[in-house]
């Protein structure tokens, strides 16, 4: 499930935590636009009935942790669009035509490690 601008963002502060963050800290972490706490509360909030996210109880505030990693959400949306395609060889062929020779080097190498 692709995300929208403001999810990127806040996932992008969950991705770059060492651990569960409050939504004031991802309002507070996000500095460079004008937003309202209601709205990160609201983007948390529709991030974790996605189940993007995890949210556990701290009191009276709630905690939200992202449930995969960037590398492991992104292999995700990845392979739904393979298998939107009618023609998956030819759509990877496609993918993998597009990247560098080190990349796609890099890209096989952590794939026999992680198999």
């Amino acid at each position: 499930m692709p995300l929208g601008d403001l999810e990127r963002e806040v996932m992008t502060q969950l991705w770059g935590s060492a651990g569960p963050l409050s939504v004031r800290q991802v309002h507070e972490a996000i500095r460079g636009r004008d937003l309202a706490y209601t709205t990160v509360m609201t983007v948390l909030d529709r991030l974790a009935k996605k189940g993007v996210v995890n949210r556990e109880r701290d009191g009276r505030a709630w905690l939200y942790a992202p449930v995969q990693t960037r590398e492991q959400m992104t292999a995700g949306l990845m392979m739904d669009a393979l298998e939107d395609t009618p023609d998956q060889d030819a759509a990877l062929a496609h993918f993998v035509g597009r990247l560098s020779p080190e990349a796609l080097a890099a890209a096989i190498e952590a794939a026999r490690r992680q198999g």
